[in-house]
């Protein structure tokens, strides 16, 4: 656990970060993008410690990410839903079918 926090704390405190920095810079649209990738950064560093499936996820949040980047900013909440909520349900069923929760 300590091991899997250390790696995936470093992605989550850079978001904090960039989203001030793009708040303040009048910047927003990037935020969605933003919180997706460096959040699949920090599944991808943080679940090497764990099952093989959860750096796959970390992986979709990445792409998720760089695709909602280079979309119109209308989309961010319908890809922000499908990552945090769709992304999350999917792994998880799977997660529990594979190993039990």
């Amino acid at each position: 656990g300590r091991r899997c926090l250390f790696n995936f704390a470093p992605p989550v405190l850079a978001a904090a970060l960039l989203t001030g920095a793009l708040y303040h810079a009048d910047a927003t649209v990037a935020i969605p993008g933003m919180w997706l990738l460096l959040y699949g950064a920090g599944v991808v560093t943080g679940g090497s410690y764990s099952v093989r499936i959860l750096p796959v996820m970390g992986w979709c949040f990445v792409t998720l990410g760089a695709v909602t980047l280079f979309l119109p900013g209308g989309w961010a909440n319908w890809l922000l839903c499908a990552g945090f909520g769709g992304l999350h349900i999917v792994f998880g069923l799977a997660i529990v079918r594979r190993h039990g929760g």
